[in-house]
């Protein structure tokens, strides 16, 4: 069987351990790219349609109908926290920030693969310069008297390719993160919007519920 280095370019060949390093890297990024894409697609965290329906119907002074499908966080966290209307001033608030961090942390989850593997691609990729440069001159050493600059200016060829290859993933990871780190920024901007709008309907619509009193004649003329 032939060394697995026939199959590969000689510029990977020549970048030794640290381009497989990197190499594995940038799959960990890819697919984390290909998850969050795929997720986003499924949930769609920028769409508040639902909860926007929500409100419209309770600023208008109408009973909201039953929801449609709800995907998106923001849809799913107005809606149950309007379910959970009954509870009290401070204890509403409190499962409102719940629900809310919870549905955001599902939707960072792997934005952390992505942040570390575009600060340490590069970093890695210049490591691999500096053994790489210190392999050349110790190969110049050697070389005594008899200095062919061949040798140096290979080595030093051989080494930037790392630098190189950290940079070509540490680049497009870095996009991938903050594309998805501003999507969830959206996201929370969007939903502390929604929540704050049905804090307001919500205070208004208890406030102009009838009381008991007011409900049944009869209990007015009991006393």
């Amino acid at each position: 069987m032939p060394p697995i280095s026939l199959h590969l370019p000689d510029w990977f060949v020549s970048g030794g351990a640290t381009m497989w390093v990197l190499a594995f890297m940038s799959v960990i990024a890819l697919a984390t790219l290909i998850s969050k894409i795929l997720q986003f697609a499924r949930v769609r965290p920028g769409i508040a349609r639902q909860a926007d329906r929500l409100l419209d119907a309770l600023a208008k002074g109408q009973q909201p109908g039953k929801p449609g499908k709800l995907t998106s966080p923001i849809d799913q966290v107005v809606w149950q926290c309007w379910q959970n209307s009954k509870l009290e001033e401070a204890a509403w608030q409190e499962e409102s920030l719940r629900l809310a961090r919870s549905s955001l942390d599902n939707l960072r989850g792997g934005l952390r693969i992505l942040e570390v593997i575009s600060a340490v691609a590069p970093l890695l990729g210049l490591l691999g310069t500096v053994f790489g440069m210190i392999g050349a001159f110790q190969a110049l050493e050697t070389a005594g008297s008899q200095v062919d600059p061949s040798i140096l200016s290979g080595g030093i060829w051989e080494a930037l390719l790392t630098t190189a290859a950290g940079l070509t993933v540490a680049i497009p990871t870095l996009a991938a993160f903050h594309w998805a780190d501003r999507s969830l920024e959206l996201c929370r901007e969007k939903m502390q919007d929604r929540l704050s709008r049905l804090k307001v309907l919500r205070n208004n619509h208890a406030e102009s519920e009838p009381l008991e009193e007011d409900r049944d004649p009869s209990v007015a003329h009991a006393y």
